[in-house]
């Protein structure tokens, strides 16, 4: 018999403002679910990133049903699983864990988050160059996302060069050579005149989120020929989309990515298909909400 009541949580850094829980826990209710959600956020627990397999092993113990993970332990959580779906496996980064039999299992809907959401926000964007600032847990998903999707090459670039590299290979291996490379920061304002008329921007980077607000990049880099895809969610009018927009840049929010991955967990942990297309009138609502209470605040 199937199951009724699920307990599940979310691991990660600064998360108390996350939307995850509600889009989960009113799916789950229109679905005739008991269904509770808990945050384990480091910063309120008062632990290191590191400390991601002691809260993986601890909501293994307590009965949980799954758990999702977000910055900093997407991949510092490998170590402590299981085993790996392919995807997981091959991008290097966990955002969904399941627990089945006793074994913890790791997932990535990061992939098929950004990418439903690119189809459905960008639908007749170009991706002969695609440029990528960020190489972390969230951008080894998008890159991956960006190739599926038919991207002719994704140029990787980060503050830390090794990653980029490291992930530019990883690719490489996946969908074959001349699709993916990396590039040091210093060679952006060549790629993205490159990508004029033909590619955009995706950025992968915690730049611009509320506790590391900013541009990833000097705005003078944007111009009308690119477009410019941005994973970050809170806040949902990042710094880089103010600009993109002002400079004449098609545009894409985190939202659609955190809704459709929301989605994929949830059918991950449950086994129930969601509704995605009134999980995304839930994000919509609950943007809302927010956005007027920061009003009368």
């Amino acid at each position: 018999m199937a199951k009724d009541s699920y307990l599940v949580g979310l691991i990660g850094a600064g998360i108390g403002p996350s939307l995850s829980p509600a889009l989960h826990q009113r799916e789950a209710d229109r679905q005739g679910l008991r269904y509770l959600y808990r945050l384990l956020d480091l910063d309120v627990l008062g632990r290191a990133p590191q400390a991601v397999g002691d809260l993986v092993r601890a909501a293994r113990d307590l009965g949980y049903d799954g758990l999702n993970i977000t910055h900093p332990c997407k991949q510092l959580v490998i170590g402590h699983l299981d085993a790996l779906d392919p995807r997981a496996e091959a991008l290097g980064a966990v955002n969904t864990v399941v627990f089945d039999g006793g074994r913890a299992v790791g997932h990535n809907t990061d992939v098929t988050g950004f990418a439903a959401a690119f189809a459905r926000g960008l639908p007749d964007a170009p991706l002969e160059r695609v440029v990528q600032l960020g190489a972390g847990g969230a951008g080894a998903a998008v890159a991956h996302a960006v190739l599926t999707l038919g991207a002719e090459r994704v140029t990787i670039v980060d503050a830390a060069p090794e990653r980029a590299a490291a992930l530019a290979d990883s690719l490489v291996r996946h969908v074959g050579p001349g699709r993916a490379e990396a590039a040091t920061v210093d060679r952006l304002p060549g790629l993205l005149a490159e990508a004029d008329g033909v590619g955009g921007l995706v950025h992968a980077t915690p730049t611009g989120m509320a506790a590391h607000p900013g541009l990833p990049l000097p705005a003078g880099l944007l111009h009308p020929g690119l477009w410019v895809a941005e994973v970050v969610y809170r806040p949902l009018e990042t710094e880089l989309l103010k600009v993109a927009r002002t400079r004449g840049c098609a545009v894409l929010g985190g939202g659609g990515m955190a809704v459709f991955q929301a989605a994929d967990a949830f059918r991950l942990f449950t086994g129930r298909e969601p509704d995605s297309v009134r999980m995304l009138d839930d994000f919509e609502e609950l943007v809302g909400v927010e956005r007027a209470g920061s009003a009368v605040g």
